[in-house]
């Protein structure tokens, strides 16, 4: 059964309780179109998917490159979790994709995550997530989470290699994407709500690239130097410099071509 109809009509997740979906062929930026479900009323637990965005962007308000074959979908949820555990979404987010990935893709490890919520596949980037956040009027909390990810075609980034899957060898349509990561965001959304933050970041620094390796981060004001030296509990970067550590919440990081160095092999289910 075939989980986008790209028709705009809202209906169940095929297979994942709880979960809907409304998709389109085309739209300005999904995350804009669940903001704006969730400002008429939406109860949340919505994604919004679409074939092609005409005005799609990235961190920082940054244009993404957003045409057809690929998969752009935005999950809107309302008080997922108490404020001030907010912060750790991003982990959160990556870690499904990344698990989604491997489910869409029959492999195990293919995907390394970089922080806080880049996927590489050998050092080079497959995919963009964003969240944003509004206050409603009833005094609610609107969080929406968006996904790109590059299935059969990636831009060309400034700073960083890209990658896509059709390019690695791994042919996916954006229906089978989807499924895998719907199904895989709502799993890892109940354990996040109900278990340890310690577990997923447990299984975050499984896929990590760079701890240990000297990092620059790019803050919006400065640029700081030093060693990756992990992550707090709440999922922050910690950065060493000289006899210091200080705790990072959000910022642009790089790593030199050794550190990212290259992905698991990816092997094969089945």
């Amino acid at each position: 059964m075939s989980t986008l109809a790209f028709d705009g009509r809202v209906r169940e997740v095929p297979g994942v309780a709880g979960y809907r979906v409304a998709a389109h062929a085309e739209l300005g930026s999904t995350n804009s179109a669940a903001l704006a479900a969730a400002g008429e009323g939406d109860p949340g637990n919505l994604w919004i998917v679409a074939g092609r965005q005409t005005s799609g962007r990235g961190r920082r308000a940054r244009p993404w490159v957003s045409e057809p074959g690929n998969l752009y979908a935005s999950l809107l949820t309302i008080d997922p979790v108490p404020p001030v555990r907010i912060g750790q979404f991003p982990l959160v987010a990556a870690l499904a994709l990344a698990d989604a990935v491997d489910t869409m893709t029959g492999t195990y490890g293919l995907v390394r995550l970089k922080w806080p919520n880049d996927l590489l596949v050998d050092g080079a980037k497959i995919s963009g997530i964003l969240l944003e956040a509004t206050m409603l009027a009833d005094g609610r909390r609107a969080v929406v989470c968006g996904f790109g990810l590059n299935l059969s075609h990636h831009p060309d980034l400034p700073d960083y290699r890209a990658a896509n899957l059709a390019g690695l060898g791994f042919q996916v349509t954006p229906d089978r994407a989807f499924a895998a990561l719907a199904a895989s965001i709502a799993q890892q959304m109940t354990r996040w709500r109900e278990a340890p933050f310690s577990q997923v970041l447990d299984d975050w620094r499984r896929r990590a690239v760079g701890i240990g390796a000297p990092i620059r981060v790019r803050l919006e004001d400065r640029e700081l130097n030093g060693i990756f030296a992990g992550l707090d509990p709440e999922g922050r970067l910690v950065l060493e410099t000289g006899d210091t550590r200080q705790t990072i919440a959000a910022g642009d990081v790089f790593f030199d071509g050794a550190a990212l160095g290259a992905s698991a092999p990816g092997k094969t289910a089945g």
